[in-house]
């Protein structure tokens, strides 16, 4: 590093420009969300909507214009859907970004090493066979286990393939999630044949059923995980340098990476419970972000969950309006988007 890095002027460009990048996120992410409640079948004014929310929280603070319908629209399902999309956005761009550190591979998410099939896996085996034996919680647990379960069985397959490099692992995961996927069809081919559309939700993707009473369990796996993964950035900086590096600097390399798969596992079983499969989302957010941040986890961790949170905002917008009054499963749009993607990352890795 230059002694110019260190002078108090370029010191001060950095940090505001690090300011103005945080104010225009956050700026952007509060359109997102007014945007998000205000579109749909029944259009809802910004005015409107902050109205409501204000009310809500402070009654009486705003008079109220608006009538009970608009109210109920606003309030019990748009405000909770949105904040369900910011949460499942952040989470899985987190996920994607620390896979990609431990793994050293561009191409590393929770779509392809497998996660997210396992934590579908678990949701339709709860929703279709066990039936809801622990409340609301019967979903998100057993979607948490399919997914610790996927990655386990991702590093015991890589293991006994000896394919321990980043490349193979990925390789390993993308089997897996084939493998997972298959026996979910086979639980849904064995299901109640009645029962089997309710599954379609978490095969493609949606947010339709986000309520309330309900957003507490992701909103706190995000945090947690979110803040336990934001501490470990240094830890994250090392190991996108290699192991032997990781571990000259006291890290121990094998541990952390079982670790944070775990919690990748964790958060990305929890998102899936509530949202279905959403690929690709953790593949191309951490990117998008490194290009306008660069490398350091330190930035790169906050930047992905903003950038996350905002991307599936606008997933939802188009799912909601592209086929008005119906919704198109916010899988399919980010599919499509990450699948174009997907290629553009190719193709600027080739010409690097």
């Amino acid at each position: 590093m230059t002694a110019d890095a260190h002078h108090p002027v370029t010191t001060r460009r950095r940090i505001g420009r690090t300011a103005g990048l945080v104010l225009s996120g956050f700026a952007l992410l509060l359109v997102s969300l007014s945007v998000a409640i205000s579109v749909g079948a029944v259009a809802v004014p910004a005015g409107t909507v902050w109205g409501v929310f204000l009310n809500r929280i402070a009654p009486g603070l705003v008079e109220q214009t608006w009538s009970a319908g608009r109210e109920a629209i606003v309030w019990n399902i748009r405000f909770p859907r949105a904040l369900l999309a910011m949460m499942v956005g952040a989470g899985l761009a987190l996920v994607g970004a620390s896979l990609q550190a431990v793994t050293r591979n561009p191409l590393a998410d929770p779509h392809l090493l497998g996660i997210s099939s396992g934590g579908a896996f678990g949701a339709i085996l709860a929703l279709l066979h066990t039936g809801l034996f622990l409340g609301l919680l019967t979903v998100p647990l057993l979607a948490f286990l399919g997914a610790l379960g996927a990655t386990a069985i991702v590093l015991a397959v890589s293991r006994f393939a000896d394919a321990t490099s980043a490349d193979r692992l990925v390789l390993a995961g993308v089997a897996v999630s084939f493998i997972v996927m298959a026996a979910a069809n086979v639980l849904i081919f064995l299901g109640d044949p009645r029962a089997t559309h309710t599954v379609v939700f978490w095969m493609l993707g949606g947010l339709g059923l986000a309520q309330w009473d309900q957003l507490i369990y992701p909103l706190v796996i995000l945090v947690g995980c979110g803040a336990w993964l934001v501490s470990r950035a240094g830890a994250l900086n090392a190991m996108t340098v290699g192991d032997e590096t990781a571990s000259t600097l006291g890290i121990p390399v094998a541990r952390f990476r079982l670790v944070v798969f775990v919690v990748g596992a964790l958060v990305t079983g929890v998102m899936v419970a509530f949202s279905g499969i959403i690929g690709f989302v953790g593949l191309m957010v951490p990117h998008v972000v490194r290009m306008i941040v660069g490398g350091d986890y330190r930035r790169v961790l906050p930047g992905s969950a903003l950038v996350g949170a905002i991307l599936l905002l606008w997933a939802d917008i188009v799912a909601r309006t592209v086929m008005a009054p119906e919704d198109m499963p916010i899988g399919i749009v980010t599919g499509l988007v990450g699948g174009i993607g997907f290629i553009w990352l190719l193709a600027r890795k080739r010409a690097a």
